[in-house]
């Protein structure tokens, strides 16, 4: 028997008994809902032409699992929903009564990063509501997907609503080009705070960039809106902040004030989504469950002018959320990276007045008390894994890390501590650049490495190395290496030199996107204690 005979593949996995029992459940409670709204089923293949996800759709086609057909074109496994439904509708339902309500029950196959936990093939059930503009079908959409979280018998869930027309609003006042904005846009989604400054300072201090620089922290209710009107002001943007506002205030009317907030840093796909944008959260997932919003202009690229506002639940996301023991009453966790940084962190946590005992006296414990917190201690990959799964609220990390490992987690601050920088070396003396020779390079991090001479336009071949890499080049198994310095010292004593500075690196606090939204005021708190005690 071959060996892969009897596993599945990476990032699918086998469904038995109760547990199909269960998922059906959920997939039967939310048709249900579906259909008592009138909304009609429809199918769409799970092979699509590549080019119906290549129409400015906003997704990157490396995540695409991708075939050819018998005449050598290119196909996909269907990555998204909503795109093969806006071409069903420009060119099967073209001539219908608008509007048409339209659900369905199918999969969806995107890569993830290897090794995440995460299935490749996600089942979804979702809705799209098309032809009609208004406000009316925006609050429908909006209170069915608060109802869909509803009837899942979450134990605490919200909904973040935010508009896309605000943030394009300060982008399109701003005198910059496309890759800048493309770079802004995700980092502000990201909630990448540090980078995004980093990238506002390069282009210069303006109106827009200030309120940039403050607007991934611009999240929680009704007041938000003043606050950002505060800072920016012009017709489309307060045009934009009046219509949520409307929303937010009639969603509130109809009950629903507890599980709903403002972020008006939730962007997502800009050139997809024209109006309201809005996303799921539960307690005890570390991603989403829920995402939709308003994209108006998604069908005129398949020949029919039509508005359309929808969204979709990810069945497998609700389905671990369900069948999760969550204990209500844990305290913020905070996920400590092992080491020197874990030494810098705890000096940290004592300015803020926290009791750092248990810290310090931990011996061969990894979970301990901090005055009413929580501290993981890991090493640093896993702070990342622990942040990204939601297992841990916070986490303490290396920039060196976030770049080569990071994934789906908000970056929130720089704790300007453990700098030091990733540089090329090379043995002293030598032109790294210089011959027709293809190079070879040794490094722990080939990723930041690859992406280095990617920006350079240079084909180079990356070893990876776990221990010393300054003997890769010793060795002559490469031609350089890129590492973390700090001092230089021991590049020095083993004969080597920084060639170039890639990129500067200090301690970050990282955390999950479903806790920022569920425990807000908890983690803000921390938060600002702890910025506070990183300026003394």
């Amino acid at each position: 028997m071959k060996n892969y005979a009897k596993v599945t593949p990476q990032g699918s996995r086998d469904l038995l008994f109760e547990e199909c029992d269960d998922r059906k459940k959920i997939e039967t409670a939310l048709s249900d809902l579906f259909k008592e709204k009138k909304y009609r089923k429809v199918i769409t293949p799970a092979i699509e032409y590549i080019d119906v996800f290549e129409n400015d759709s906003g997704m990157e086609s490396d995540i695409m699992y991708k075939l050819t057909d018998a005449y050598g074109r290119t196909t996909v496994l269907r990555p998204d929903n909503t795109m093969p439904i806006a071409r069903l509708v420009a060119t099967r339902l073209s001539r219908s009564d608008f509007p048409v309500r339209l659900y369905y029950n199918q999969n969806v196959f995107t890569r993830n990063k290897a090794y995440a936990g995460r299935t490749d093939e996600i089942p979804q059930s979702g809705i799209e509501l098309i032809g009609d503009g208004s406000e009316n079908a925006d609050m429908e959409v909006l209170t069915m997907a608060l109802e869909a979280l509803g009837r899942a018998h979450l134990n605490s869930y919200s909904l973040e609503i935010g508009h896309a027309g605000f943030f394009n609003a300060i982008l399109d006042d701003m005198d910059i080009d496309p890759a800048q904005k493309a770079e802004i846009c995700s980092l502000t989604e990201s909630k990448n705070f540090a980078a995004l400054s980093d990238l506002l300072a390069s282009i210069g201090d303006t109106v827009q960039t200030r309120v940039l620089r403050r607007l991934p922290r611009l999240f929680g209710g009704a007041e938000v809106l003043e606050q950002a009107k505060r800072l920016y002001s012009s017709e489309k943007s307060d045009t934009a902040l009046d219509y949520l506002g409307n929303i937010y205030q009639k969603l509130c009317a109809l009950g629903h004030q507890d599980h709903i907030m403002i972020d008006l840093g939730l962007v997502n796909r800009t050139n997809y989504y024209t109006g309201i944008i809005f996303r799921g959260y539960a307690e005890g997932s570390g991603v989403s469950v829920l995402s939709g919003g308003r994209y108006d202009n998604l069908i005129g690229k398949f020949g029919l002018d039509a508005p359309a506002i929808g969204f979709a639940v990810d069945i497998n996301a609700l389905f671990d959320v369900m069948h999760e023991v969550i204990n209500v009453e844990r305290p913020i966790r905070i996920a400590l990276t092992k080491g020197r940084l874990e030494k810098s962190s705890v000096k940290l946590f004592q300015k803020m007045g926290l009791d750092t005992s248990q810290l310090e006296n931990k011996g061969r414990r990894l979970i301990l008390p901090v005055d009413g917190y929580e501290a993981v201690l890991s090493k640093a990959p896993d702070v990342i894994t622990y942040v990204e799964h939601g297992v841990c609220d916070i986490g303490i990390v290396g920039k060196d890390t976030i770049v080569e490992h990071g994934s789906s987690f908000y970056e929130v601050m720089d704790l300007h501590i453990g700098k030091c920088r990733f540089a090329l070396a090379c043995p002293k003396g030598k032109d790294f650049f210089s011959g027709y020779s293809r190079k070879t390079v040794a490094s722990k991090y080939p990723k930041v490495a690859k992406e280095f001479f990617r920006s350079k336009g240079m084909d180079v071949d990356v070893i990876k190395i776990e221990g010393s890499v300054e003997l890769a080049p010793l060795l002559g198994l490469a031609d350089g290496i890129v590492d973390i310095v700090e001092t230089g010292s021991t590049l020095k004593e083993n004969g080597l030199e920084v060639v170039e500075e890639i990129l500067p690196i200090s301690a970050r606090v990282i955390v999950n996107m479903a806790s920022m939204k569920l425990r807000k005021q908890e983690i803000e708190s921390f938060l600002s204690d702890l910025e506070l005690a990183s300026k003394v």
